[in-house]
C-alpha cells in the first residue's frame, strides 16, 4: 500500500475527532444576575433545558449582591467595556446606552412589541425603537404589615384611604401594645420614597420637563421621613447605619420586629420561603397623601449587552427565556407579577399553596390601576436613578444631623442638575 495513502488513512480518525470537536465547540455566555428570592434557581433550571437543546451554547450565571453588584459594580464594568453578555438590571433607562438592539436579530419583532411594548420604552434610548430585553418581573412598591401583631394588640387594620400619618399613628399603637421594637420601616431607596412623595404632592418635573425636588409636596414627605426616624417610629438601621447605598429591612420584618414595612411586590417570593405561615404577613394598599395614594411601578429587566462578542447566541438565549411558555413558568414559580401583556391578560398559574402569598399577589396586582400617572413618567425618565440616589443620600445627611432639611433639599436640586449635566456630556 502506498505509504502516503496509508498515513492518510491513519489520520482520518484524528481528523474526524478534530472536526467533531470543532462542530460542537461551545460559545460561553455570561449573565450577571441577582436574587430577591428563588428566581436564580428557576433561571438555572430553565437554562439547563436550553443547553440540553442547544449544546453549542453554555450559559454561566454570575449571581452578585444587588447593591454592590448591580447598582455599583455593573455600571462601571459596562462603561469600561468589560460587562457580561446579558444582565439583569433595575436602572432600566439609565443604562440604555449599553444595551444591544436585538430588533434586527429576533425572529418575530411583533411578538416583542405586542407583549413588551409598553415596558420597552423604559429600556430604550430616547426616540429609539430598539428591542433591548424584557421584564423579568413587573413590580409595584407598597407596604406589608404583620397582621398577627394587629390581632395580638386587638387593633383593627385600617381600611379604605388611609394617610401616611394615620398609618404611623396606628402602627405605633400596635408596636407599643405588643412590645415590638419598631412601628415602621422603608427600604433605603429613593425609588421607594418617590411614590409616597408623589402622594404628598411632589411634582418631580417642572413645566419644561426638568427634574425638580424643591416643591412643597416633596418637602412634606422628606419631613415625615426625618421626623419618623427622629422619634423612633422607623427603625434607624435601614437608613442611618447601612453604610450608604441601598438597604432593606427584610431580616427585621421576617423576625417580627417591625409592624409595617414599605417595600414592594418582589418580596413575596422571599417572604413565602422565609416567613411562610410563622405570622400573617399581608400586603395593604399604598397610604395616601393630599394628592394621591400611589406607589411606584418598576421591576427588573434582562437585557442584552451591546459589547457582547456573540450577539446571535445572546439573542437565541433571550428568545428562549422570553417565550410565552418559558416566561409563564418563570413568573409562576417565582411568584412575580408578569411584565408580559399577553400573560397578564391570560393570568399566571402561581406555584404556591400559601394563602398569604396568593393574597399578596392579588393585592399588588390591584394596585397597578391606582398608580398615579406621574409615577410612570418618573419610572421612564432616563435620569431617574440620579434623582433617586441624590434624594436618598441627602435625606440621610439631614436625618443624622449633618445638615438641616432645607439645606438638604437645596443641595439635592444642585446635585441632580450637576450630575445630569455631567452624564449628558
Amino acid at each position: 500500500m502506498n505509504r502516503k495513502f496509508s498515513a492518510t488513512i491513519k489520520l482520518l480518525p484524528l481528523l474526524a475527532l478534530l472536526l467533531s470537536s470543532l462542530a460542537f465547540a461551545q460559545v460561553e455566555l455570561r449573565i450577571t444576575w441577582y436574587n430577591d428570592g428563588n428566581e436564580g434557581e428557576v433561571l438555572r433550571d430553565l437554562l439547563d433545558r436550553f443547553e440540553a437543546d442547544n449544546p453549542d451554547i453554555k450559559v454561566v450565571v454570575d449571581t452578585v449582591p444587588y447593591s454592590s453588584g448591580i447598582l455599583e459594580t455593573l455600571p462601571v464594568q459596562l462603561a469600561a467595556g468589560e460587562g457580561p453578555d446579558i444582565a439583569r438590571v433595575t436602572d432600566l433607562g439609565g443604562l440604555s446606552k449599553f444595551y444591544l438592539d436585538m430588533q434586527p436579530l429576533v425572529s418575530d419583532p411583533d411578538y416583542w412589541e405586542s407583549n413588551f411594548g409598553s415596558f420597552l420604552n423604559w429600556l430604550r434610548p430616547e426616540g429609539s425603537s430598539a428591542i433591548p430585553g424584557f421584564m423579568t418581573q413587573l413590580t409595584v412598591t407598597g407596604p406589608f404589615i404583620n397582621k398577627t401583631l394587629f390581632d395580638q394588640a386587638g387593633i383593627a387594620v385600617p381600611e379604605g384611604d388611609t394617610t401616611w400619618e394615620e398609618w404611623a399613628a396606628v402602627t405605633r399603637q400596635v408596636a407599643e401594645a405588643t412590645g415590638t421594637p419598631f412601628a415602621m420601616a422603608m427600604d433605603r431607596s429613593g425609588h421607594r420614597v418617590a411614590g409616597p412623595a408623589i402622594s404628598q404632592g411632589a411634582l418631580f418635573f417642572d413645566d419644561d420637563g426638568n427634574p425638580i425636588v424643591t416643591d412643597e409636596g416633596f418637602r412634606r414627605m422628606m419631613q415625615l421621613m426625618a421626623d419618623w426616624h427622629a422619634d423612633g417610629t422607623m427603625i434607624p438601621d435601614t437608613w442611618l447605619a447601612s453604610g450608604g447605598g441601598y438597604a432593606g429591612a427584610n431580616a427585621e420584618f421576617n423576625n417580627g420586629q417591625i409592624v409595617f414595612y414599605m417595600s414592594g411586590s418582589w418580596q413575596i417570593g422571599q417572604f413565602t420561603a422565609q416567613i411562610g405561615d410563622t405570622f400573617d404577613w399581608v400586603a395593604v394598599p399604598n397610604p395616601c397623601g393630599p394628592a394621591a395614594c400611589t406607589g411606584m411601578p418598576g421591576g427588573a429587566a434582562l437585557v442584552a449587552i451591546a459589547e457582547t462578542e456573540h450577539p446571535e447566541e445572546v439573542v437565541r438565549v433571550m428568545e428562549y427565556l422570553s417565550s410565552e411558555e418559558v416566561l409563564a413558568e418563570f413568573y409562576g414559580r417565582t411568584l412575580f407579577i408578569p411584565g408580559h401583556l399577553g400573560l397578564a391578560a391570560k393570568g399566571i398559574d402561581f406555584d404556591t399553596d400559601q394563602r398569604l402569598a396568593s393574597d399578596a399577589l392579588s393585592a399588588f396586582s390591584s394596585q397597578v390601576p391606582k398608580l398615579d400617572p406621574l409615577s410612570f413618567k418618573l419610572q421612564g425618565y432616563v435620569f431617574n436613578r440620579v434623582v433617586f440616589n441624590v434624594a436618598r443620600d441627602r435625606l440621610t445627611q439631614a436625618m443624622v444631623g449633618e445638615i438641616d432639611l432645607d439645606e438638604a433639599i437645596e443641595r439635592m436640586q444642585v446635585d441632580i442638575e450637576e450630575q445630569i449635566a455631567e452624564a449628558s456630556q
